[in-house]
């Protein structure tokens, strides 16, 4: 994983498990149900986020080497898996 991509992911997940400590104690404080939800939404495109910046990073090393090493096919399926998997969301 390319540095700079890394340190940027963890202290993403940083931010993100504040945040969903965050909705804990909301939902023990039993704080308004919609104020949980929009932070729930925030946890969600915080994620979402983070899983383009991993995505971003897999497309640019391990996809490239594949597909420069002449591995396309194994390239292509494992674009096209998660393409799949996001569909599902």
């Amino acid at each position: 994983m390319k540095a700079i991509i890394k340190n940027k992911a963890i202290n993403r997940l940083k931010k993100i498990e504040g945040q969903v400590r965050g909705l804990q104690k909301m939902v023990e404080s039993d704080i308004y149900c919609i104020d949980i939800i929009h932070q729930s939404l925030a946890v969600k495109s915080a994620l979402s986020s983070f899983e383009d910046q991993i995505l971003q990073n897999h497309l640019a090393t391990h996809v490239l080497h594949q597909m420069k090493s002449g591995k396309e096919h194994n390239a292509v399926k494992e674009i096209v898996d998660i393409y799949k998997l996001s569909k599902k969301k």
